[in-house]
């Protein structure tokens, strides 16, 4: 794995650059998001990191709190607004991740963070993602994203963090703009979203 300190000197440069060239867009869709979801552009979520460390990630909120007659929430295709399918077919979404990188919680290219609920459910080597910081993107996304099996998902996570290096992260940050563009593998064959990790 290369050097800590260089890569968070390039998280960081990366993401500030980032946010300063993409402000006008991300106010676009904050606007735009805020009027679908009344007034609640951002989604706010506890996720763990680097050795299951808590923090709050941030992104665009691309689905409504409709509920039904019961006051339960309505399923996910149903909440998802026209402009969130678009924000979340193109992976803007993902894009508020950039002030968590900042912060130093996430690094631009590692695992995913996923939800907390799942932290007890893992086995000692799927548990290994978690340690190097968590991604705004990463291996397992640019080989299948939401489209694989959880067990793919974790080998590639692991994998990730037994090859780290520079030209790797760039490898995937190549492959990363390759599928945004092209739209790939943003749902699973089955649901809108991938379906919850129940352990093995």
């Amino acid at each position: 794995m290369y050097n800590p300190y260089i890569k968070r000197i390039l998280d960081f440069s990366i993401a500030l650059l980032g946010l300063l060239l993409l402000s006008p867009l991300l106010l676009f869709v904050t606007f735009g998001l805020a009027i679908a979801n009344n007034g609640k552009p951002f989604f706010f979520q506890l996720r763990p990191g680097k050795n299951g460390k808590i923090f709050k990630i941030v992104k665009f909120k691309t689905m409504n709190d409709k509920k039904d007659h019961e006051g339960n929430l309505l399923p996910d295709a149903k909440r998802l607004t026209k402009i969130g399918s678009f924000v979340r077919k193109t992976s803007l979404d993902e894009l508020p991740q950039l002030f968590n990188v900042l912060k130093g919680e996430m690094s631009l290219i590692g695992p995913r963070p996923l939800l907390v609920e799942y932290l007890p459910l893992y086995s000692e080597e799927q548990n290994r993602r978690h340690e190097v910081k968590p991604g705004i993107t990463g291996w397992a996304q640019v080989n299948g994203r939401n489209a694989i099996s959880w067990e793919d998902k974790f080998k590639y996570d692991v994998w990730y963090v037994d090859n780290a290096s520079f030209l790797v992260d760039m490898r995937i940050l190549f492959l990363t703009i390759k599928k945004v563009l092209g739209s790939e593998n943003i749902s699973s064959k089955t649901s809108l979203t991938i379906e919850k990790f129940k352990g093995e």
